[in-house]
């Protein structure tokens, strides 16, 4: 029995480690280190991986999404719709370029924002709807697309976890007015540092984007708008280069790790998979399975689902917990006046969200001590 990580970025290094080694080199040997022709050349073949025309490389996804709020010219008095069920950094931008965050509950069984409940919280401030591909798994964007249109809004996909999922036969990140991407390590197309991504079809967001992520400046020490310094080094560029070609192999692998998981889980009792929305093709971010519970006081909701990750974890199966408290009750969020139990679809699943080790070199072998420890300690 072997310790199970929820992830194994060293086993994937192996594969890659001749090419990288070549590639830093170059970079390093050729003094350019940030911009450049690496750069220019990724942003390029990423934006013809995508699907769009335009991308523009950033620090990290963070950025990415200020930048595309930025360039969208978001700001105060306006009004953002995105899901309470992500990442803090989602509703973090919308408040740093001076917007409010308006949450909108989520669909229990694909953990994305509930399409049937957007309409009702848009107002007459409302600019844009951010929907995320949680997990890997795509919203059905035509309905979003759709809803956008009829309503006059902007779509910012926040597709952090998602590179190279599928709605329908186009790959989420083209669909709307931008796509925002992260290369933080653990992503599916991960780099060796942060890093990230703007995508888009239109070539005046995407000059406004270089802009801004230059200090506000198309020209050397001439500022138009206050901006932020936000570049893709070149040595990330390279790195991300070299794995994007095997991005679309891993996918599939990770496909393979959780129909192994389907399977060997479907007599276990206790527990919710994750499904496949129809249309869509995931890419399996994270493998996130829901441990259900019968509590329903306010102390006991989420201690069944601890347990089982202590008792993962004895067991030698790392697993993770994403997220454990939604963005509408953050303590940050205090003042926007959301009450618990507003959201309740969104509050019980983070009490029951429980990530198993997901990635595309785990063995079939490891998946299945995965699954002997979760029965065993489910009883």
């Amino acid at each position: 029995m072997s310790n199970i990580p929820p992830l194994d970025l060293a086993r994937q290094y192996k594969l890659i480690a001749e090419d990288v080694s070549v590639a830093v080199e170059d970079i390093l040997a050729s003094g350019r280190y940030i911009g450049g022709s690496v750069v220019e050349s990724f942003e390029q073949q990423f934006a013809a991986y995508v699907g769009v025309k335009e991308c523009v490389g950033c620090n990290s996804g963070t950025d990415a999404l200020y930048l595309a709020l930025r360039a969208l010219q978001i700001g105060t008095g306006d009004e953002v719709i995105t899901t309470p069920f992500t990442f803090f950094a989602t509703s973090e931008v919308i408040s740093a370029v001076g917007a409010k965050p308006v949450f909108v509950d989520i669909d229990p069984e694909m953990f994305n924002l509930d399409i049937n409940q957007i309409t009702s919280a848009i107002t007459e401030r409302t600019k844009a709807i951010i929907p995320v591909h949680l997990f890997g798994q795509p919203m059905d964007m035509t309905a979003v697309m759709d809803l956008a249109q009829s309503h006059n809004l902007f779509v910012i996909e926040d597709v952090a976890q998602a590179t190279g999922a599928r709605w329908g036969e186009q790959r989420v990140g083209s669909f709307g007015h931008i796509g925002c991407f992260s290369f933080f390590p653990t992503k599916n197309l991960g780099g060796f540092g942060d890093g990230g991504a703007c995508t888009t079809s239109d070539s005046a967001i995407a000059a406004s984007m270089r802009m801004l992520k230059e200090h506000g400046s198309r020209r050397r020490y001439i500022h138009e708008e206050i901006g932020i310094n936000s570049r893709l080094d070149a040595l990330q560029a390279a790195i991300l280069q070299i794995k994007l070609t095997h991005l679309d192999t891993w996918n599939e692998q990770r496909r393979k790790v959780a129909e192994n998981y389907h399977r060997l889980l479907k007599p276990i009792s206790g527990i919710v998979t994750p499904q496949e929305i129809h249309g869509s093709r995931s890419v399996w971010n994270q493998y996130t399975i829901r441990i259900v519970s019968q509590q329903t006081d306010a102390d006991s909701l989420g201690a069944k689902r601890d347990a089982v990750r202590n008792s993962l974890e004895q067991a030698g199966v790392s697993s993770m917990i994403y997220y454990p408290l939604p963005l509408h009750l953050q303590p940050v969020y205090q003042d926007l006046g959301y009450q618990v139990g507003q959201l309740p679809a969104s509050e019980q699943i983070c009490h029951e969200v429980l990530s198993l080790p997901m990635f595309p070199e785990l063995t079939l072998e490891e998946q299945e001590q995965v699954v002997y420890a979760l029965k065993d300690c489910l009883g």
